[in-house]
C-alpha cells in the first residue's frame, strides 16, 4: 500500500496461464479474526493520522468484530469520537499470521469498502522484510476516487511488461510500469480498474464484489467481479478453483524478460487489511485536492466523526487456495526454510513436510 500517481494511459495486458488450486485456508464467520495480528501502534509506516488499535481495543471499541446478523467481518474507523487537535483517530490494521507462497490464490468477498475524504483503505500483501520479497496491492484507493487501483512494489529490476499482441489481453488503465519502490516516490507499477463498480459508493450500492489475486510463477494477476457478475466458480462452498475459467484478469504482471521475474522479486506474503487517514498518499495536497475540499487533518480527522460512517470494510470471507503439490502455507513463526509446512494434495490440504538442515522430509 503505497503512493501512486494516475497518468491515465490505457493499454493491454496479457493474462496468466490457468492453474487448478485447492482451498488451504479460510477466514470467515465467527472465527474470522482468529488468524490475524493487530498492529497495535500509531501509523508509523505511511505517516497517517491514525492509531491502529490492539485486538482488545478493537473489540471493546467495536472497530473489528463479526456482525451476528450477517456473519461478516467488519473492520472500521472510529466514527463516534471527537479527536483533539494534535491527536490521531483510532482505526485498524490486521496482518495474517500465515504467509502464502508462490502457487497461491486469495479470494476476498466484500460487501462494502471504506471511502470518504481523508480515508486510505487497502487490502494487500507483502513479505516481512519489505521491499525485499515484494508487495501486491489487490485493492486500494483514497478519498473520493471512483476506481480501485492495483500495484506491485519491489526491489529494483521489476517492471510491468505490456504485451499488446497477446490473445488473452485485457484493457485497463496503466498508471506506471516501474515496480521499484525507490523510484517515482514509490508509486510502484500501478493498474487502475476502469470499472466504476470497483470502489466507493457505487461498489457498496451494487452489493460489493469479489477480488481474486493469483500469485504464480508465470505472473501475478488480479480479477474483480462486481456482485452481479461473480461466477459460480467463486461461490462460498468452492473447494477448488481453476483460474483459466475466470476470463481475462483486470490486471496482470507477467513474469519473464522485460517484466518481473516472480521467483526473484517475490517471497511468501502476509495478507493485510488496513484503513489509515491522510498520510503520504491520501493527505498529499495534490492528491487530496483532486476529490476533496478543505484540509485533510483539520477538516476531517479532528472534525465531525460521522464523516467516517462509510469508512469500513464488510468482508464475507477471504479464502486462500494453493497449487497442488506445492508447499504454499508458511505458518506463524516459520522462517520459510525450516519448520512444518503445508502441502496441497489433489484431495485437499496435508501437513506434509519437515525441513531439516535444508532437506525436505515428507511426512
Amino acid at each position: 500500500m503505497r503512493i501512486a500517481t494516475i497518468l491515465g494511459l490505457t493499454t493491454a495486458l496479457c493474462a496468466s496461464a490457468g492453474t487448478t488450486y485447492n482451498v488451504v485456508q479460510e477466514y470467515a464467520g465467527p472465527t474470522f479474526f482468529d488468524g490475524w495480528d493487530f498492529y497495535g501502534n500509531f501509523d508509523n509506516l505511511t505517516n497517517g493520522d491514525a492509531i491502529f488499535v490492539s485486538s482488545s481495543e478493537a473489540t471493546s471499541q467495536r472497530l473489528a468484530y463479526v456482525d451476528p446478523s450477517t456473519n461478516h467481518a467488519i473492520i472500521k474507523v472510529d466514527n463516534t469520537s471527537r479527536v483533539a487537535f494534535n491527536e490521531k483517530r483510532n482505526t485498524v490494521r490486521i496482518t495474517s499470521q500465515d504467509r502464502f507462497a508462490i502457487g497461491s490464490v486469495w479470494v476476498a468477498d466484500m460487501l462494502h469498502v471504506p471511502y470518504g475524504c481523508s480515508v486510505w483503505p487497502a487490502f494487500w500483501s507483502q513479505a516481512p522484510a519489505w521491499p525485499e520479497g515484494g508487495e501486491i496491492d489487490t485493492f486500494e484507493g483514497v478519498n473520493q476516487v471512483t476506481r480501485n487501483q492495483m500495484a506491485l512494489h519491489t526491489n529494483p529490476g521489476c517492471s510491468l511488461r505490456q504485451d499488446p499482441t497477446s490473445l488473452t489481453q485485457t484493457s485497463s488503465i496503466i498508471n506506471s510500469t516501474n515496480c521499484d519502490s525507490a523510484a517515482n516516490e514509490n508509486s510502484g507499477c500501478v493498474v487502475t480498474d476502469p470499472s466504476l463498480q470497483s470502489y466507493g459508493e457505487v461498489f457498496a450500492k451494487g452489493g460489493g464484489g469479489v477480488f481474486v489475486t493469483e500469485f504464480a510463477e508465470e505472473g501475478i494477476s488480479v480479477w474483480f467481479f462486481p456482485r452481479d457478475l461473480v461466477p459460480q466458480s467463486l461461490s462460498s462452498n468452492t473447494t477448488s478453483l481453476d483460474t483459466s475459467k475466470l476470463g481475462k484478469p483486470t490486471a496482470n504482471w507477467p513474469s519473464g524478460p522485460g517484466g518481473c521475474d516472480i521467483n526473484t522479486f517475490f517471497q511468501p506474503q502476509n495478507l493485510i487489511f488496513d484503513i489509515t487517514l491522510c498520510g503520504d498518499f491520501a493527505g498529499a495536497p495534490n492528491v487530496f485536492s483532486q476529490t476533496c475540499s478543505g484540509k485533510c487533518y483539520n477538516d476531517y480527522v479532528i472534525g465531525d466523526p460521522s464523516t467516517y460512517d462509510n469508512a469500513y470494510f464488510d468482508v464475507a470471507s477471504v479464502r486462500v487456495y494453493g497449487e497442488v503439490g506445492k508447499q504454499v502455507v508458511l505458518q506463524k513463526g516459520q522462517s520459510g526454510n525450516s519448520g512444518i509446512g503445508i502441502r496441497v494434495s489433489g484431495l485437499g490440504v496435508l501437513v506434509s513436510s519437515l525441513v531439516i538442515g535444508g532437506m525436505m522430509v515428507m511426512i
